[in-house]
């Protein structure tokens, strides 16, 4: 899909999509930034309309209600673009809210390093963009974004600085959205891995096989937490991906850092961020399936000072909840054991289905099933890169414990 001319034309022009009598709208007015299909009165008109068509969002009295995005063919039918029911969706638009986006970032990062676009949270439903220097991976996951990418890509090289922009097209949520697979370079060239420094550990980002944007950001400060309590540690990294925890442990004067991951690219470049630390002689690697390999180490009885677990998202959605925290329970059950006394254990969770007090009532269990006694010592979230969105519960995904074990 390519700019549609509903985002230049007068808005007086766009189609209009209209909510069903006696919908409580409230909860539009009040700030949320979806409207779901059976919210709408979804005639052959407005089902024609092209996926990421712009359009005015009226309630039943045709009362104006914002610039909405539309895609009938998806659950959410309209995203809200802006309150004002007469704004442009245009190349200025797009600057505008770019720009205000890399405010908030660059007046809380010294480095150029951070979640540029947070979706809903930025204004920007369903698209989010990383930033490496001069190289933003940006991933458009709503038709809206894709139909006008043009326009995206060209607010996002408007930034001082950056020459290449990466798109991203891999994931689930563009195909819920129809759209497709199609990953590149957009922008300038991309050649090699990105070291990113973070809390004084360098991480080597893979920004055209990695996964996702090709490096993790939201963890940032959680991994300085982590880093606080392993000083002179042996630390165990326990589905580390590319050794987010394991080498901020590392940077931080730990004894020793082993990390854990069925990947072994991501483990390769564990590997290689430690050599640009010169620490490779402090980490150790361990590719396997992560419960095999804690239930392995259980089984001889092998203790670290400090154990870090960041599993991904084992509830993604709520039929997968309790399924999900039964699988946070037993990686809280085999991590426990696999703490010496007195030492700390991290256990992290990126499912938004699992709020934070059922996601710490399952490592609760876990902790009393391992029969450990335990100290909660932080509570952290996705970093201030990764706002929040008040009225949409999924951007607050990101949950990282901390405990002191004793017994």
């Amino acid at each position: 899909m390519t700019s549609s001319s509903f985002s230049v034309t007068d808005p007086a022009d766009r189609p209009v999509i209209r909510m069903k009598p006696k919908m409580d709208t409230r909860r539009i007015r009040f700030g949320a930034p979806w409207v779901w299909a059976n919210e709408l009165v979804l005639d052959r008109r407005s089902k024609n309309l092209a996926p990421g068509t712009i359009a005015t969002l009226e309630d039943a009295e045709r009362t104006p209600l914002g610039t909405v995005a539309v895609n009938t063919g998806s659950k959410i039918a309209a995203r809200m673009l802006d309150r004002n029911a007469e704004t442009r969706i245009d190349a200025a638009w797009f600057v505008t809210r770019v720009q205000r986006a890399l405010a908030l970032r660059e007046n809380i990062y010294d480095a150029p390093f951070y979640r540029l676009i947070h979706a809903e949270a930025d204004g920007f439903p369903g698209v989010v963009a990383d930033r490496f220097g001069d190289t933003i991976v940006v991933q458009p996951n709503a038709a809206w974004a894709e139909m006008h990418f043009d326009m995206l890509k060209d607010a996002l090289a408007a930034i001082d600085g950056v020459k290449n922009i990466v798109k991203n097209a891999a994931g689930r949520a563009r195909a819920t959205e129809g759209l497709d697979d199609v990953s590149g370079v957009v922008l300038g060239e991309v050649t090699g891995l990105i070291p990113v420094e973070m809390n004084s550990a360098t991480y080597m980002a893979d920004l055209l096989g990695g996964q996702k944007t090709g490096l993790f950001f939201d963890q940032r400060d959680n991994h300085a937490f982590g880093a606080r309590v392993s000083k002179d540690a042996t630390v165990l990294d326990v589905f580390s991906h590319v050794g987010g925890f394991g080498l901020a442990a590392l940077a931080a004067g730990a004894k020793s850092a082993t990390c854990i991951d069925g990947s072994a690219p991501a483990l390769e470049l564990a590997e290689k961020g430690a050599a640009a630390m010169n620490a490779s002689d402090r980490l150790v690697t361990r590719k396997g399936d992560a419960f095999d390999v804690m239930e392995e180490m259980v089984a001889d009885g092998v203790k670290f000072d400090v154990v870090i677990c960041d599993p991904p998202a084992f509830a993604p959605s709520k039929p997968a909840l309790e399924k999900g925290l039964r699988a946070y329970e037993r990686v809280a059950r085999l991590a426990a054991q696999l703490v010496a006394p007195g030492g700390y254990m991290g256990l992290c969770s990126c499912s938004h289905s699992a709020d934070a007090t059922r996601f710490r009532e399952a490592c609760d269990r876990g902790v009393g099933k391992a029969g450990r006694q335990a100290q909660l010592l932080h509570t952290g979230s996705a970093g201030p890169d990764h706002p929040q969105h008040p009225s949409l519960a999924e951007s607050g995904y990101l949950k990282a414990m901390f405990w002191r074990l004793d017994g």
